[in-house]
């Protein structure tokens, strides 16, 4: 049975801006409720819809052997107004996908002040979202505002959201050396669900472990804007203030070689080790325990592949240390993105737990989709976990193991949609070919996976 209760969504930018438009477009009254124009954020310069704040840049457009070029292809077959207005305003940018961000935010506004079923109110919401609104999304990004972010708070419990991230680079299994690195929990201890043989180990002796330290010390660091800048705590120091600390406090911290034998070596002790801990349900993805950084993206790949089994290393995500809102989604949210103790509510864009601006949109399309199905009295399934949209959403409801990090604090971080978080697709060697690996086997396996996702996504789409 269909209601004609209007969807409220708490945000205005690409999440809320992507989820609106897929509700109109169903048919469903909706109500945007936008702060900018009465009040301002620190990192916001219009009262735009959908601002690009930092790059203009949706990253690669490559939609056969680029997970983001996946997820755009996808968006686009699901009508995405994002995508479009994205489509509409690129400039060059050889394989990217750039745009002209004041075109493109100018061509998203006036989308969603034209729809007939969108109302837009510039205010905020103050508190938690009013009893009498049964169909919610909160949107609210990156710089929630403090009595919104209260109010979550307030009613989900104070460790549901975080304000900055501490954020250690994570892996692609298959590019790490399994010759050199071997499985092995600290003193073989078999943690809850564990084997004993749970981390993977990258051995380092004196001269690498100097050499590294020393890599450390001299690399150019992000410059934070002041409202960008978040405070240390001595569970989550980046790794090159440790390094600062004195040359041996690694070796005692995150690289510490205690509890650890070398099976291949087993007679010499390692100086130091890195541990690599699971970070995915599929086990594709491995995280660098304790080794949040402030460091360049650009000199992070160069410096961590000095690490013994890490010289061809494919990063899923690079380190960071920075200001975010953003809830703990694994432990907060249902699989249909609803909040599991107020299901009024659903969560979307970058507060949910995802990087960058097409996968926050496409949260946000999705939960449009969700809310509007609910709106007219149906049931929708969230798209299938073998394409991008539905990947993103097993991270951030399930998909990521819950671990405990070096710091003691949770391990849920953002994440960039890869395919990483895909499930695994079997490819068959080609015949005459005694040994098949290296670039040819890496572009066919992404063809499969993109090919799956884009007939599983048919239905749903």
């Amino acid at each position: 049975m269909s209601t004609s209760e209007p969807i409220h969504i708490i945000g205005g930018g690409l999440a809320g801006s992507e989820a609106a438009w897929q509700a109109a477009e169903a048919g469903v009254p909706v109500i945007v409720h936008e702060m900018r124009g009465v009040k301002e954020t620190d990192a916001h310069s219009t009262d735009s819809f959908a601002e690009l704040v930092c790059s203009n840049s949706f990253r690669s457009d490559d939609h056969e052997q680029n997970a983001v070029g996946l997820l755009h292809e996808e968006m686009r077959r699901c009508g995405s107004l994002i995508m479009r207005a994205a489509d509409l305003h690129k400039l060059p940018a050889g394989g990217a996908l750039a745009v002209d961000r004041h075109g493109f935010s100018a061509e998203v506004t006036r989308a969603i002040h034209n729809h007939p079923n969108i109302t837009v109110l510039r205010e905020e919401v103050a508190g938690w979202p009013p009893a009498e609104w049964t169909n919610v999304i909160i949107a609210s990004g990156p710089l929630t505002s403090p009595a919104l972010a209260d109010a979550i708070l307030a009613t989900t419990g104070e460790d549901a959201l975080a304000f900055f991230d501490a954020i250690a680079p994570i892996i692609h299994k298959d590019s790490i050396d399994m010759d050199v690195v071997w499985a092995q929990s600290r003193y073989d201890k078999a943690g809850p669900g564990g084997t004993g043989a749970d981390y993977l180990n990258c051995p380092m002796d004196k001269d690498q472990y100097f050499a590294f330290v020393e890599a450390l010390k001299t690399a150019p660091l992000h410059e934070f804007k002041d409202w960008e800048k978040v405070p240390y705590f001595d569970g989550c120091l980046p790794i090159e203030v440790m390094a600062e600390r004195g040359v041996e406090t690694l070796r005692h911290g995150p690289m510490k070689p205690v509890g650890l034998t070398n099976p291949r070596n087993p007679t010499v002790k390692c100086y130091a080790i890195v541990q690599l801990r699971q970070d995915n349900a599929l086990g594709t993805l491995w995280n660098m325990v304790g080794f949040q950084t402030k460091m360049r993206y650009g000199i992070q790949a160069e410096i961590f592949r000095m690490i013994p089994g890490l010289e061809n290393a494919q990063f899923a995500r690079l380190g960071g240390l920075h200001r975010n809102t953003f809830i703990n989604s694994p432990k907060m949210l249902r699989d249909d993105l609803k909040l599991k103790n107020d299901p009024r509510i659903r969560f979307a864009g970058q507060v949910t737990g995802v990087e960058g601006y097409v996968e926050s949109a496409a949260v946000g399309l999705i939960t449009g989709r969700l809310a509007a199905a609910e709106a007219r009295g149906e049931t929708m399934a969230t798209p299938p976990r073998t394409t991008a949209l539905g990947a993103l959403v097993d991270h951030i409801t399930g998909g990521h193991i819950e671990s405990e990090s070096y710091s003691g604090a949770r391990s849920f971080q953002p994440m960039n949609v890869n395919f990483g978080l895909f499930p695994e697709v079997t490819i068959t060697r080609p015949e005459g070919v005694a040994r098949w690996r290296g670039p040819d086997k890496t572009i066919a396996k992404r063809r499969a996976i993109t090919a799956r996702a884009l007939e599983d996504l048919k239905g749903w789409a």
